[in-house]
């Protein structure tokens, strides 16, 4: 990765790349992490090394908001994201897109306001990666905000577990 306080972007398309790029995003968060992606079946939300990354993210107080049309995949695969979910219930926000915008097929990660990596349709891994570039995260800012505007909470923990 680049030398912090450096703009710089990447273009990607493999899954191998996009997931050094999340990983490099995870890492970078401080504040703030907004996820849409249609199921997250592409993103390896459930490995160890997210989850260890994601708890450390949340243990400084960090936010992680996650919009998705189904959670039918996270709540098949990814039983450490649905534990880090229920330990972390304070700072984790789940929720679901109404039918009407079952259209979008896009795919990104919003870090902090200042980074972005985004595919540019969810079936296909091509993409690029923008870091320390809050002008290239202004388009993803609102339509992430549009999207969970219309969003309903899912994966919502309670006394006898999700």
């Amino acid at each position: 990765m680049q030398e912090p306080n450096q703009e710089w972007s990447a273009r990607f398309d493999t899954r191998t790349e996009f997931e050094t790029h999340l990983r490099a995003c995870l890492a970078a968060a401080h504040v703030s992490l907004d996820l849409f992606d249609p199921d997250f079946g592409v993103f390896p939300l459930g490995s160890l090394e997210t989850d260890t990354l994601l708890r450390a993210f949340l243990g400084r107080g960090g936010m992680l908001r996650l919009a998705m049309h189904s959670p039918g995949h996270i709540e098949r695969h990814y039983p450490r994201l649905l534990r880090l979910l229920r330990d972390y219930s304070h700072a984790v926000e789940c929720r679901a897109t109404p039918k009407a915008l079952h259209n979008l097929t896009d795919s990104f990660c919003i870090v902090d306001n200042r980074h972005v990596l985004r595919r540019f349709h969810s079936d296909h891994m091509r993409g690029e990666m923008a870091f320390d570039a809050p002008g290239a995260v202004d388009v993803p800012r609102h339509r992430f905000d549009a999207i969970w505007a219309e969003s309903r909470p899912i994966l919502q923990p309670t006394t006898t577990g999700l």
